[in-house]
């Protein structure tokens, strides 16, 4: 009867969210707290083994490292530099600006880096009054498909990484970057075509654009000099994270503390928290919530061992199975619990005799990280983008991005399909 109540439970609340007839954080947080109340989930094991403390943590860290830096004016200075380097041009614009995210989202992770991009977006967008909402879903894009070439980049794969010893950071990007980079520009030029008649500069503004010194918007050069250096600090600690043996969150706990510290003067800390996004902090509260409710129920965990026995343990029907099915569910609970459960299915496939397992391994990541790319609340980048373009009033609804994420995903699911099939496959059959 719990696993009952708790579909219900989660379907009821993905259907108002959907709907957005109220606020997200609400609808999500009170799914939560109901899973509560009818005994699916326990507050011990609420927020010990299902909130992921880490994600919220790193958010907000981020969130106040962005916040301080903002009052510099260097998202201004950047968002002018780079609308000058394409004269102001709308298309070549978004394509530089979604480059961008691919990158660092596969160099830091997608979090940190739409947490830095969506300010630079909201800025040029203003300058040249145009809308940012294809900007900004194509930035969603960008770091769920940059994400999935590295280690480092999406959740998932850290994950994987840390449960099969012999894959490397090298090995990711090895196996995963040339479908990633394939995808990208197939998804960008569908993306560019897509908006080429509906963004439109006026040629007042372009003038006026390249007439902008940039470096006047580097106002307080005190506050410029600190908060460029504790965030340079902080992305050098992501990149050599492994090096470090520090987690992610601790380095970006590290950075904001930091951050407020030297900043004490010039930017009060009530002021700094009071700028956090809290909605998309407590709506990220309430998910976790509601995946863990199907997770406890045993839901989750029943759908991964399925797949294995519809199989049979076939490698090639296994291994595209995996790729669909942890591509479209990541589309709708977040993809974290769903390969947690993943993980040690795939590991007892050893215990059938198979001796590579890395195709399943390959399919897993690209399944659950572009698959993040299907709903507004598959992936964490996605939620966070449009709680900031709500907070700019530039917001965008659910099926806005349904128009452009489920396509996209297709898409995506599609050529990864063809590259495992005759890079690792092939040899199965």
């Amino acid at each position: 009867m719990e696993w009952m109540l708790a579909l219900i439970i989660f379907i009821a609340s993905y259907i108002l969210i959907i709907m957005e007839k109220m606020n997200r954080a609400l609808v999500a947080c009170f799914g939560g707290i109901l899973m509560l109340l009818v005994g699916v989930l326990d507050l011990d094991n609420a927020f010990l083994q299902h909130i992921d403390w880490h994600t919220i943590v790193l958010l907000l860290s981020m969130m106040i490292l962005v916040s301080i830096t903002s009052k510099s004016g260097l998202f201004e200075y950047i968002a002018i530099t780079l609308a000058k380097m394409v004269k102001g041009k709308p298309i070549p614009i978004l394509i530089v600006i979604s480059t961008l995210t691919a990158v660092g989202s596969a160099m830091l992770n997608n979090v940190t880096t739409v947490l830095l991009i969506v300010p630079i977006v909201i800025t040029l967008t203003r300058m040249l009054k145009i809308t940012a909402i294809p900007y900004l879903l194509s930035v969603i894009l960008a770091s769920n498909i940059g994400g999935t070439a590295t280690l480092i980049g999406d959740p998932p794969n850290l994950m994987i990484g840390q449960a099969v010893s012999h894959l490397s950071f090298n090995d990711f990007l090895i196996h995963l970057g040339p479908v990633v980079l394939v995808i990208y520009i197939t998804v960008m030029t569908g993306v560019a075509f897509l908006y080429r008649d509906r963004l439109n500069v006026e040629e007042e503004e372009k003038i006026n654009l390249m007439r902008v010194d940039p470096s006047l918007y580097l106002k307080q050069r005190g506050l410029l000099f600190k908060s460029v250096s504790v965030l340079m600090m902080t992305t050098v600690g992501f990149i050599i994270q492994p090096l470090l043996h520090v987690e992610l969150t601790s380095i970006a706990m590290a950075g904001a503390v930091l951050l407020m510290l030297l900043t004490s003067d010039d930017e009060r800390t009530e002021d700094v928290f009071q700028a956090v996004e809290w909605v998309t902090i407590f709506f990220f509260v309430g998910l976790f919530m509601l995946v863990g409710g199907l997770k406890e129920v045993g839901l989750i965990d029943e759908i991964a061992k399925s797949i294995i026995y519809y199989t049979e343990g076939d490698v090639p029907k296994t291994s595209l199975l995996i790729l669909w099915t942890s591509g479209i569910l990541s589309g709708f609970v977040d993809n974290i619990p769903f390969v947690a459960a993943m993980i040690p299915v795939i590991l007892e496939f050893q215990e059938y005799g198979m001796t590579n397992l890395d195709p399943l391994w390959w399919a897993l990541a690209l399944g659950a990280c572009l698959g993040g790319n299907g709903t507004l609340i598959g992936a964490s980048s996605n939620v966070i983008v449009a709680g900031l373009a709500m907070k700019a009033k530039q917001p965008f609804t659910y099926v806005d991005f349904l128009k452009v994420g489920v396509p996209t995903a297709l898409i995506s699911f599609i050529i990864s399909s063809v590259y495992i099939y005759f890079r690792y496959l092939v040899d199965f059959l």
